[in-house]
């Protein structure tokens, strides 16, 4: 079967779109609606938990059966279903449990994706760049299509656009075709094996640690960007630039990685990842220095990201890659993700902006050391 380029990557884009719509702006509605700072932090809190417990159960029901778009169309369904609880009612209690039941499905359904995407490039896994940078563009066009929207209209109406997306996300997980693992009975009871090897548990405290060095960013990049003279435009085009040094980077990546060895792009991105917030911490007053650091999210997320999926590839190979994915997803984009949170808002007003981007580089600098002492030192890092 041929590949399905364009089903693939036009479920990237509608997914990341759903996510532009939804991670700039769903905090701003929120207060719209009547909800304090402190309530507001909770529903976030909420989204992040389920991000650590979702993507690995869902793994496990994928690996088990072999389907992972069935499970993909049944978590996009409910996702679409269980938001559109945000049109019928806005008082705390509903909109919670909506938040809980919405961000199950929806944080279990790209872990599966990506691994049904690696299914169907099967020997090229170094292709899925050029599928995956049709994310990175989705998401531009909504954070910049649907600012504009909210501009001439409500934010109220925001539910309904978000709403709309998720019904397209869900109609492009039925237009992709299923790629099935081959089944091996030898190795299919193998995980375990796998999940204690050293490189393995080096691999995903590096990746953890690179989540919780972004915390501060995803969290404060805005505020601490207001808090130094910033209009808002200035700070959504900021936003936009480090997002289109990640399209260059999934473009670029495909010839790349026939280069550089995928060990030399680790390491670089994380070096070069201290480098950003280093820069954002103590250049924030030029606009030279925060361009150059923005450019620089094409390393510390873009190239990260592309030799994650290739390494974790490897690690689990098809029948545990629905398992590896879930991993991957809630040790670092949850456990990490959360955990990077968690101190830059407690440590934000106490020391300030400054020092909270500092500790970020100093979590790159430990997940740079951890990777160059035990991940993907040998040529081919499968441990099976």
């Amino acid at each position: 079967m041929s590949l399905p380029y364009w089903r693939l990557s036009g479920f990237y884009f509608c997914y990341f779109a759903t996510l532009g719509a939804f991670l700039p702006f769903w905090s701003l509605y929120l207060k719209q609606i009547g909800f304090v700072a402190t309530e507001i932090g909770e529903l976030t809190a909420m989204l992040v938990a389920t991000k650590i417990i979702a993507p690995h159960l869902w793994s496990w029901l994928a690996d088990r059966n072999g389907r992972c778009l069935r499970l993909i169309r049944i978590t996009s369904f409910f996702s679409m279903l269980f938001f559109a609880g945000f049109l019928y009612r806005q008082d705390y209690q509903w909109v919670a449990a909506v938040t809980v039941a919405f961000s199950f499905f929806w944080n279990a359904t790209l872990p599966q994706f990506e691994a049904a995407t690696l299914l169907h490039l099967k020997a090229e896994p170094q292709r899925y760049s050029r599928i995956r940078l049709w994310g990175s563009v989705g998401f531009i066009v909504a954070v910049l299509g649907i600012g504009r929207l909210l501009d001439d209209f409500n934010i109220t109406y925001l539910p309904w656009v978000i709403t709309s997306l998720l019904a397209m996300n869900w109609l492009m997980a039925l237009l992709t075709p299923e790629a099935l693992a081959m089944r091996d009975s030898k190795s299919a009871g193998s995980v375990f094996k796998v999940l204690f090897k050293p490189e393995l548990l080096a691999f995903f405290a590096v990746y953890m640690l690179l989540q919780v060095a972004h915390g501060p960013y995803y969290v404060f990049y805005s505020v601490y960007l207001q808090q130094h003279g910033y209009t808002a435009t200035m700070t959504g085009l900021l936003w936009a630039l480090g997002v289109c040094a990640e399209i260059f980077v999934f473009f670029w990546m495909y010839s790349l990685l026939k280069f550089v060895s995928l060990r030399g792009l680790l390491l670089g991105s994380l070096a070069l990842s201290m480098l950003r917030w280093l820069m954002i911490a103590y250049g924030v007053e030029s606009l030279t220095i925060i361009l150059a650091a923005q450019v620089l999210h094409a390393a510390s997320f873009g190239v990260a990201h592309v030799v994650a999926i290739q390494l974790l590839h490897r690690y689990f190979g098809d029948q545990h890659q629905s398992k590896g994915q879930g991993l991957y997803s809630s040790l670092s984009f949850g456990l990490g993700g959360m955990l990077g949170s968690f101190y830059s808002g407690y440590l934000w007003d106490l020391i300030g902006g400054s020092l909270v981007f500092v500790i970020a580089a100093l979590a790159s600098g430990l997940a740079l050391l951890i990777a160059f002492i035990g991940v993907a030192r040998q040529k081919s890092p499968t441990l099976s």
